[in-house]
């Protein structure tokens, strides 16, 4: 489901990044493949330095269909930002790249809290954090979203905290124990 990035993947990725429902709603905007390999190799090592955490998402072909990473991470925390290529779109990779990936930041590396912004005109994203059970809107972080929100207000904050992911997680499993016992 998740690998870490490569520049390897740079072609299949980037030709899914640049795509009209996808590419205004990333991060960094790369200009052609040669400058996406560029940024790929920064994140790489920015990874290296312990100031983000990325991963390439796979179908279930092992195929890469999109990116997950961890930026400005500092004290234990830092910002969420997915995207999948366009015919990934509402077939249940989001989801399940989430989960893993925040397995891996809470479980793994020591990560306790990540936020997430999101563009209020991204309605199809919005209405993905809304759903996430152990996501909550992030009103008890003004000070962020005040600056991520300096220059215009264009983002809604979203917080997801490790406990909340792990109380997620416990009732999931009991959920699908419950499942099996009946069935």
């Amino acid at each position: 489901m998740l690998k870490k990035r490569n520049v390897q993947d740079c072609e299949v990725l980037y030709d899914l990044l640049i795509h009209p429902d996808v590419f205004p709603f990333v991060r960094n905007k790369p200009r052609s493949l040669a400058e996406y390999m560029f940024m790929t190799k920064k994140a790489m090592d920015e990874e290296e330095m312990g100031r983000k955490i990325s991963r390439i998402v796979l179908d279930e072909w092992d195929q890469p269909i999109g990116t997950i990473n961890l930026f400005d991470v500092k004290e234990n925390a830092g910002f969420l930002a997915t995207w999948l290529g366009k015919p990934f779109h509402g077939k249940g990779y989001n989801q399940a790249a989430k989960e893993a990936f925040l397995e891996e930041c809470f479980f793994q590396l020591g990560i306790e809290r990540i936020f997430v912004k999101v563009r209020y005109i991204n309605e199809r994203s919005l209405n993905a954090m809304r759903k996430l059970e152990y996501a909550q809107e992030g009103i008890l972080f003004p000070h962020i979203k005040e600056e991520i929100n300096k220059k215009e207000n264009v983002y809604e904050l979203f917080v997801i905290e490790k406990d909340a992911f792990h109380f997620y997680l416990a009732n999931k499993q009991q959920n699908e124990e419950d499942f099996l016992m009946e069935a």
